[in-house]
């Protein structure tokens, strides 16, 4: 039975959540919670029947009420986890800091004593792994630069937009993708898979730098969604040069 306590209420009682369970993340919770606060305290005002209310133009939720929503999570304290550089670019007082790659300078190392600098969840299985020049590309400017001047050949192109908008008119030109967010079942991992571009999605870095020759291991077989995580299941980045 659902508890009550905790729902968003109005004058004539709880308003109850479809799905019963808690959301994911702080940020789902918080948006469902008042969404439906919001839709509830409108109807019971409106006098109207469900059957009336929904198409009524005046239950209609608005661009400003979302906006009110947003800045009542901010005024919490609460800061978004930016899903791609720009994000973090265009309004900094909504993200938390970007935490960069890191180097804990005590990586694991493969069987020839090479560091592993990361690991990832592999979109598909690939043919064989391949060997590239790892290059950042989380800008704009990066974007443009290769759009204008061509993508250098081998480029493993290390990103943090799994939403795939960024780097989509150089995508197809990439020997590799390594993406830090996402999962195989975001956007970038479905346009990766159509363009036959092997890819790594939630990759964690550790110790990886710009224009460091890496093997990625890209044959190893799709991670599954649906399972447990098994870090030795993960396709892992080594660091060759």
């Amino acid at each position: 039975m659902t508890d009550t306590s905790a729902l968003p209420t109005t004058e004539q009682g709880a308003v109850p959540d479809k799905w019963g369970d808690k959301a994911m993340t702080p940020t789902v919770e918080f948006f469902h919670s008042a969404v439906r606060r919001l839709v509830a305290e409108r109807f019971a005002a409106s006098g109207k029947s469900w059957e009336e209310a929904v198409t009524d133009p005046a239950m209609e939720l608005t661009r400003e009420d979302f906006e009110r929503i947003e800045a009542d999570l901010l005024a919490t304290g609460y800061l978004f986890e930016y899903s791609a550089q720009v994000s973090f670019t265009e309004a900094p007082e909504k993200h938390k800091a970007e935490a960069g790659v890191g180097d804990s300078g005590n990586q694991p190392t493969d069987e020839q004593g090479r560091p592993v600098v990361g690991t990832g969840d592999n979109v598909f299985k690939a043919k064989a792994d391949l060997t590239g020049t790892a290059r950042f590309i989380t800008t704009v400017e990066v974007v443009m630069e290769m759009l204008t001047e061509g993508v250098p050949e081998g480029t493993i192109a290390v990103i943090d937009d799994s939403g795939g908008t960024l780097t989509a008119p150089i995508l197809e030109n990439f020997t590799g993708v390594v993406c830090m967010g996402g999962t195989i079942r975001s956007h970038l991992g479905i346009l990766t898979r159509e363009y036959n571009i092997p890819c790594l999605m939630a990759a964690e870095l550790d110790g990886l730098a710009d224009g460091d020759t890496v093997l990625v291991e890209y044959s190893k077989p799709a991670a599954d969604v649906y399972a447990a995580r098994d870090d030795s299941a993960r396709a892992r980045i080594i660091k060759t040069s």
